[in-house]
């Protein structure tokens, strides 16, 4: 069960990068795969020594690399919400992928180690690094909209993960 465990979330974080020809079906595979991994995990029971390793590194990939596919089909759902309004094509923020990446590492990783306090510490560091840009509408709000989808992407893979260690 493991081992299947930790082959599905390899898997959840390949099909967010795989290239497909529509964004969505990357994020629909990778949130089954995850939510699969995440049932398995509960079962198994505790993985040792390697299992325990590679649970904690396939999580945080998975957190990472997972969050790509799916914070862009969000910001899509909430652009179709807001079609109404007539305003131009929003550019997105300046340095979010690699932002968006690093802020999922941080959190998988803090909640892995059982610092769920470093979250905070990452939100707030974000916070005050985007204030300036915050100022625009359009921007606040892809700045919230992006956070979330990112952080519930990361937790949900650190959960997997802490379900498998523990």
């Amino acid at each position: 069960m493991i081992v299947v465990t930790l082959v599905l979330l390899a898997l959840a974080a390949l099909a967010a990068v795989v290239p497909t020809r529509w964004q969505w079906l990357n994020t629909a595979t990778a949130t089954a795969l995850l939510g699969v991994a995440a049932i398995l995990a509960t079962v198994a029971g505790p993985a040792h020594g390697l299992g325990h390793a590679a649970g904690v590194v396939l999580s945080v990939v998975a957190a990472a690399l997972g969050g790509t596919a799916a914070v862009p089909t969000v910001f899509r759902v909430a652009r179709r919400q807001n079609d109404s309004t007539g305003d131009d094509p929003v550019e997105p923020l300046r340095g979010g992928l690699t932002i968006g990446v690093l802020e999922r590492v941080a959190v998988a990783v803090s909640i892995l180690a059982g610092w769920p306090e470093g979250i905070a510490i990452v939100l707030a560091v974000k916070g005050l690094a985007r204030y300036p840009e915050l100022r625009e509408s359009h921007a606040s709000e892809q700045f919230i909209i992006g956070t979330f989808a990112s952080v519930l992407w990361a937790l949900a893979a650190a959960g997997v993960g802490t379900a498998l260690i523990n």
